[in-house]
């Protein structure tokens, strides 16, 4: 590290330079990240305290959330910090732990979205099997399966970046520490570098993507042979899914499934991906399930129960 880095931190750019721009953008990240944490926060206390979301669905959706919580933290209260400091300086150390919890989460976010597909898959197209099947060690390792496939994906895109030489510029055209961007700073040759992250974070983007498209696919084809009011709800969950798949996997299909270049708009989509998605999930799902709705409301009077005594 000392020998080839003589960078010992970065500069971030942010998203504006107008001091005005900055204020407004400071209230309205504050806002999101405030609602992002209290609505994923309220969707696991739900889950964990309703016995009507017993269900594997809830579990996993209630992970979700939590993942959610700490993809959002690892970006979004640096940006709001930032957005009101006059030198957004990280430190070399600081760069590469932001870099390695983000796609810690992203990656564990990816692979839980999976196994939400094929729990909706056993449930819709095995119900006869589905609690043999989806029983709670099988969750449980499901889960921890998308939490270590989370760990190898970040410890791969980190050992790719912490071995480039960081010896000349340090401004970072970004509100993040993200690879791209830190290629571009690079002072050695990156090209096989970004066609190893590629592989890695553009290839899996895509191939879960698919294998998510093709499990909704063969459930819809399924759902053909269920009754009007059984195909209604089924094609209401998976509705949900299909939205939170789509809107995760759209943005990051675009920035990771690219050879080692920036674009202009790349900051824009990056807000969409680490402020915008991790709020809409509790949106989503509280919105269009109605036993989620339903397990809130009582919650709430519960709490003003206990408020009251």
């Amino acid at each position: 590290m000392a020998e080839t880095h003589n960078v010992t931190e970065f500069i971030f750019l942010g998203l504006s330079s107008n001091p005005e721009v900055q204020k407004v953008c400071f209230v309205m990240f504050l806002l999101l990240y405030t609602a992002t944490v209290l609505g994923n926060l309220l969707i696991v206390l739900t889950v964990m305290s309703s016995r009507s979301l017993g269900s594997p669905m809830y579990f996993f959706l209630s992970y979700l959330s939590f993942v959610e919580i700490c993809y959002a933290s690892t970006t979004v209260p640096r940006l709001i910090s930032d957005l009101l400091a006059e030198r957004k300086a990280i430190s070399l150390w600081g760069c590469m732990t932001q870099l390695s919890f983000l796609h810690f989460f992203a990656g564990t976010e990816i692979f839980l979205l999976t196994v939400m597909a094929y729990d909706r898959y056993v449930a819709i197209c095995k119900p006869l099997s589905y609690t043999t099947i989806m029983n709670r060690r099988a969750c449980a390792f499901l889960v921890g399966a998308a939490w270590v496939g989370g760990l190898v994906h970040s410890l791969a895109q980190i050992l790719l970046i912490f071995r480039l030489p960081f010896c000349g510029p340090n401004v970072i055209d970004h509100y993040f520490c993200d690879v791209l961007p830190l290629l571009k700073l690079a002072c050695s040759d990156t090209v096989l570098i970004g066609l190893l992250i590629v592989a890695n974070g553009g290839t899996l983007s895509v191939i879960s993507f698919v294998v998510l498209l093709a499990s909704y696919v063969v459930i819809l084809l399924h759902l053909r042979t269920r009754s009007s009011a059984g195909r209604r709800k089924a094609l209401s969950t998976c509705g949900s899914h299909i939205t939170v798949v789509t809107l995760f996997f759209g943005p990051c299909i675009f920035i990771y499934l690219r050879p080692s270049t920036t674009l202009s708009v790349d900051k824009t989509v990056a807000v969409f991906y680490t402020v915008i998605t991790p709020l809409l999930n509790p949106v989503i799902y509280s919105l269009r399930n109605a036993e989620v709705k339903k397990a809130m409301k009582r919650l709430w009077v519960r709490a003003m129960k206990l408020e009251e005594r």
